[in-house]
């Protein structure tokens, strides 16, 4: 795809958040805006998937380890073609089977059942090692937020994958710098990021998460990267494109009412019609 047609996708990716967590009425819109730019080049370019097969033995894997942000996900595998996008529509109603956390179980293109926070990595860990041990190529993608990150898991996870060269992992960090209580770094922070990494031989790389190019050029460095796993540390802006809720840490995990739902899906209508200008 084009940059212009990501640009286009995640705007669709960013409307089908704002729809599900309103009819909803709960959900963490926040973080799944900051996050939806790298959702989209994941699943639209990045990612060798077939929504058609979505348990390919040789697919690439994503484990979503701020299990929270689902609306991200599944709005990003909806509008790929892995269920249909009105379903997001259902998000966290009884009987759905996209409730407020993935679920490898029931939902198509979930590789990993998430929301615990600190435990993606270790999940992400344990498929790229299978993949080496089977002398498999796919590669194993895991998103984790900012103030996830602040939890011991994840590190005993990096010290793994760097100790073991696992080459075909790479976690993306949403570097947003708000978490529920506020910024990450009044909270507890875990500043230098990339410089831990590091200490655990990840190869970084430092990228604004919300620019297409970017991002591309992050993600074919990563590929080019042998024998060390890669950290990619996408500065973002929490709840992008959204006029009110950027950069506001209320907006973590509440749904928008009926006229702030209008106001949210005017100003991704807007940018979506910019778009099309170009």
């Amino acid at each position: 795809m084009t940059k212009l047609e990501l640009q286009k996708a995640a705007v669709e990716v960013r409307k089908g958040i704002i729809e599900g967590v309103h009819a909803a009425k709960a959900g963490h819109p926040g973080g799944s805006l900051s996050a939806a730019d790298i959702f989209t080049y994941l699943y639209f370019e990045e990612m060798n998937i077939d929504p058609k097969d979505p348990k390919n033995p040789d697919r690439d894997r994503f484990v979503l380890s701020k299990g929270h942000t689902a609306p991200g996900l599944y709005s990003a595998l909806a509008n790929r073609g892995y269920f249909p996008v009105e379903d997001l529509l259902t998000l966290r109603h009884t009987g759905s089977y996209l409730q407020g956390h993935p679920d490898m179980k029931h939902i198509p293109g979930v590789d990993m059942s998430s929301g615990s926070l600190g435990q993606g990595v270790s999940a992400a860990c344990g498929m790229a090692l299978a993949a080496k041990q089977a002398k498999k190529d796919y590669r194993v993608y895991a998103l984790c937020g900012d103030g996830e990150i602040q939890e011991g898991q994840i590190w005993e996870a990096a010290m793994f994958a760097g100790f073991r060269k696992l080459d075909n992992l790479c976690v993306i960090v949403d570097n947003n710098n708000l978490q529920i209580d506020g910024a990450i770094d009044e909270v507890c922070s875990p500043y230098p990021i990339d410089k831990k990494f590091e200490a655990f031989n990840f190869h970084v790389i430092n990228i604004n998460g919300n620019d297409f190019d970017e991002i591309k050029a992050a993600f074919d460095e990563a590929k080019a990267t042998k024998g060390m796993p890669t950290a990619i540390i996408a500065h973002t802006v929490k709840g992008k494109d959204v006029s009110f809720m950027e950069n506001n840490c209320g907006w973590h995990g509440k749904a928008p009412n009926d006229e702030e739902y209008a106001i949210a899906m005017e100003d991704l209508r807007k940018v979506g019609e910019a778009l099309c200008q170009k």
